[in-house]
């Protein structure tokens, strides 16, 4: 081929013509398929990650957490409600405990302890529900933060240690400072909590509003532990010697945080309180604790218990409204700046959200641009790659003639773009793979044809070399010197299956052929005979099956290949056993021999390469056998299957139904060949030199090359395919048990010499019985093969002699070297008769 132009319009060096890409064309800004895949991909990626980089990341993450946290602020703000409400109890059921407790330590009577306890039930019970409120309000605050969680936990310790210091309040068993701490304790667990919300930066409106509800907390706290104070007092009779101090100290700190209350209030929460404080409910609790103050050397009074219980009771209730009051306002304040954040941050994300539709919707478009032609140019490349590719090559493999034109599909993709630009490029790599698979095909057939011509000629040159040894087989009369005659005969047999061996390698069908089934026992002895260590196989169980002519060449080929493994790679004192049986509708061989074995991996890779036929390649050559038995094996549909055996290898050969035929029927009339080589047979047996002894029956239908039934010197002789698949004549009433020479049993039990029978010479003039209607002479069939004068109606059948396989065996091989010379002359015209090709004798 010529060298083609490339991209740019130049000439390739050494390329091809159809290769060359298209040139650039002009483009168009003004249309989207047009641009440059750098300006795609810079639309695509960059409008909508600025977009979302700088609204998203800047604002969203900010506003979502502002958002979040002042929600959770305002739902621990709401939970104040169910705090304060607890609290509320807890005081009620302190105070009373402190008096219960007064009374109870100054007469310690059983009926005052069942008036406590009457007394007090209904505060506990209140207690409990509170708390039980104040559980279910905290549920959805479960993942509030950690500072929150921790608050609440202690307050629920706290109040556990409340429910078990109840126990102690009637038997009076712990002295009252140590019971009402555990009061103590809980109330400031609980004003801790309520305490605990925090805004964050940014919002001083609603730290304020936090820190006024959570002081006013602490002025009713303070207020209820000088009305717990006094209360016990009241009860018991009298003051303890510190109660004074302790009361001043208490009225000290609710003035303290009275005044930060005032501090953070604002002013319509002062004048709220100044207007409680002159309540005539709240004034009278005040003038009743102000008599308890010790002034002017006066002792303070001890005031009424039930009197001081209801005044202190109206006053803590007053207070209760003013921190109910003050809650609420930091509620809704709470609410109203967590809404509008939600508002807020609603509107950026909208916004944000407004932005990045906009450009993911762009990129929708460029990137619809981008994937159509992507996919397409991906399906043509699936398909050049799956279907078309290898379709191609396997027209290329399986080509027998010249190499057909291989047409090359356009690209797909016609945007002037980088991806059209790929799609040009793709289809000129696709070119120039279909032009470098041409090429790969015309020298894989070159090399194919040198491999077929080198192995024509080689095995006209073996049979040859066979026929110039059958030639002195015939003459020589030294016993060991016609040892050697065989060895030499037996090697040349082995050459022409390594012929045979190049033309599996170079994908051409054998062509020895045989028209007629053929015994598989009889299959068996010829690949026996194609080996080198003949003498070790034996053939244990052969079952009564017959092989189609067609495929008998090859799977004596395939047979051959695994017994000369069998044989090279086991101990040469081993024997190496055949057997075959019927296997369902098949047929199963199994060569077991005693040999070196092989490894798990390389069981496995032989059987891979058994069950799929590599490519021929110089690994092929390497392991020549391997590969020809799975070529011949995936031919003809055969299984072939290698395994572990006992001390050894056991290679099983599954023989298809389609390869199985019954027996053919017998010849009446043997064709030509056979007829001359019976004719020659007698001469040719007269020429015999005298052979002593017989070899061992186990060693004959294996080891000998001919099946004449007395080798020279006792020695074995090799045997050779063609002798034992050569086609049967009719067989004869009389002949002895075991078949004559064409026998799938082996030879007579009896030589010709010792039975005393002698081939008889052929008649000079060919026996006839009358002429017909036309008056054309009628043969006698089989006249040439018997003895007798009228076979066609003998009244007594006459035993006949068997033909000399020596004889038989250059008759055959003069034949094969002659089909073999003409297949491997070039001839440039080929003369057909009128009546077409036919086929004489059992090979075509």
């Amino acid at each position: 081929m010529g060298a083609g132009p490339d991209a740019t319009g130049g000439e390739q060096p050494g390329g091809r013509a159809d290769v060359g890409v298209a040139p650039h064309r002009r483009r168009s800004p003004f249309r989207l398929r047009d641009w440059r895949m750098r300006t795609k991909l810079a639309t695509v990626l960059v409008i909508p990650s600025v977009a979302f980089l700088v609204l998203a990341g800047v604002q969203t993450t900010t506003l979502v957490g502002r958002t979040t946290a002042l929600s959770d602020f305002a739902q621990q703000v709401d939970i104040g409600r169910q705090i304060t409400v607890l609290v509320d109890r807890i005081q009620q059921e302190r105070d009373r405990t402190a008096g219960e407790l007064a009374e109870l330590r100054r007469d310690g009577l059983a009926s005052d302890r069942a008036a406590a306890a009457l007394a007090l039930r209904p505060l506990q019970d209140a207690t409990d529900a509170a708390v039980g409120e104040l559980r279910r309000a905290a549920e959805p605050l479960a993942d509030a933060d950690a500072s929150w969680r921790v608050g609440y936990g202690e307050v629920l310790e706290a109040y556990d240690q409340v429910r078990y210091i109840r126990a102690a309040i009637l038997p009076a068993v712990l002295n009252n400072d140590t019971i009402l701490s555990n009061y103590h304790r809980a109330v400031e667990a609980l004003l801790n909590l309520l305490a605990e919300p925090s805004p964050g930066e940014g919002q001083p409106e609603l730290t304020d509003a936090v820190l006024r509800y959570v002081q006013l907390a602490r002025v009713k706290e303070l207020s209820s532990r000088v009305r717990a104070e006094l209360y016990a007092a009241a009860r018991a009779g009298r003051y303890d010697l510190d109660d004074q101090v302790t009361l001043t100290d208490l009225r000290a700190q609710q003035l303290s945080a009275l005044g930060a209350f005032r501090v953070a209030a604002t002013t319509g929460q002062i004048r709220l309180y100044d207007r409680t404080s002159v309540d005539p409910a709240f004034v009278a609790a005040t003038k009743l604790e102000e008599r308890s103050l010790a002034g002017g050397g006066a002792r303070p009074a001890v005031l009424p218990a039930e009197q001081w219980w209801d005044a202190s009771a109206a006053r803590q209730e007053l207070l209760r409204q003013i921190e109910a009051r003050v809650l609420d306002d930091a509620v809704a304040r709470a609410d109203d700046v967590s809404g509008e954040q939600l508002r807020a941050t609603l509107l950026v994300v909208g916004g944000i959200l407004v932005v990045l539709g906009l450009a993911v919707l762009l990129a929708l478009l460029i990137g619809r641009s981008i994937a159509n032609s992507m996919q397409l140019l991906r399906g043509q490349a699936l398909r050049i790659a799956q279907i078309e590719l290898p379709h191609a090559l396997d027209r290329l493999r399986q080509v027998q003639g010249g190499v057909p034109a291989i047409d090359v599909a356009p690209p797909v993709v016609t945007s002037l773009d980088e991806i059209g630009e790929l799609a040009e490029a793709f289809v000129a790599v696709h070119r120039s793979a279909v032009s470098v698979a041409v090429e790969q095909a015309e020298t894989r057939r070159s090399v194919n044809a040198m491999f077929v011509n080198l192995a024509r000629r080689s095995q006209v040159l073996v049979e040859r070399q066979l026929e110039l040894l059958d030639d002195l087989e015939r003459e020589e009369a030294d016993p060991d010197q016609l040892e050697n005659l065989f060895k030499l005969d037996h090697l040349a047999a082995r050459m022409r299956r390594n012929d045979e061996s190049l033309l599996v390698l170079a994908g051409t069908e054998s062509t020895r052929r045989w028209n007629r089934p053929i015994g598989l026992g009889a299959v068996l002895l010829a690949a026996s005979a194609e080996i080198e260590q003949y003498q070790r196989v034996r053939h244990d169980v052969v079952a009564d099956l017959h092989v189609v002519g067609h495929a008998v060449g090859e799977l004596v080929h395939l047979l051959a290949e695994l017994l000369e493994n069998a044989t090279a790679f086991s101990r040469p004192d081993t024997v190496v056993r055949v057997t075959a049986r019927r296997e369902g509708p098949g047929a199963l061989v199994e060569i077991v021999d005693q040999g070196l074995g092989m490894s798990p991996a390389a069981l496995t890779a032989a059987n891979e390469v058994l069950a799929t036929p590599p490519a021929a390649d110089v690994a092929a050559s390497e392991r020549m056998g391997l590969f020809v038995v799975s070529h011949l094996a995936a031919r003809h549909g055969v299984r072939v299957h290698l395994s572990g055996g006992a001390g050894g290898l056991v290679a099983r050969v599954l023989l298809p139904p389609v390869l199985l035929a019954p027996a053919a029927a017998p010849e009446l009339d043997p064709p030509a060949p056979q007829r001359m080589l019976a004719s020659a047979g007698g001469a040719a047996r007269r020429r015999t030199l005298p052979r002593a002894g017989r070899p061992n029956p186990t060693e004959l239908p294996v080891a000998g090359r001919r099946p004449d039934p007395t080798p020279v010197a006792g020695r074995p002789v090799p045997l050779r395919a063609e002798d034992v698949l050569a086609p049967a004549a009719a067989p004869d009433p009389a002949a002895p048990a075991g078949g004559g020479w064409w026998s799938r049993q082996g030879p007579a039990p009896s030589s010709p010499a010792s039975t005393g029978h002698v081939t008889p010479e052929p008649p000079a003039t060919p026996v006839t019985g009358g002429t017909n209607a036309q008056g054309l002479p009628v043969r006698v069939p089989m006249a040439q093969l018997s003895a007798v004068t009228e076979p066609a109606r003998a009244a007594v059948p006459v035993p006949r002699e068997d033909p000399d396989p020596e004889a038989v065996g250059g008759m055959l091989s003069r034949l094969y070297s002659g089909v073999r010379q003409a297949e491997a002359e070039e001839t440039r015209e080929i003369i057909v008769p009128p009546g077409g090709m036919g086929s004489e004798g059992g090979r075509q």
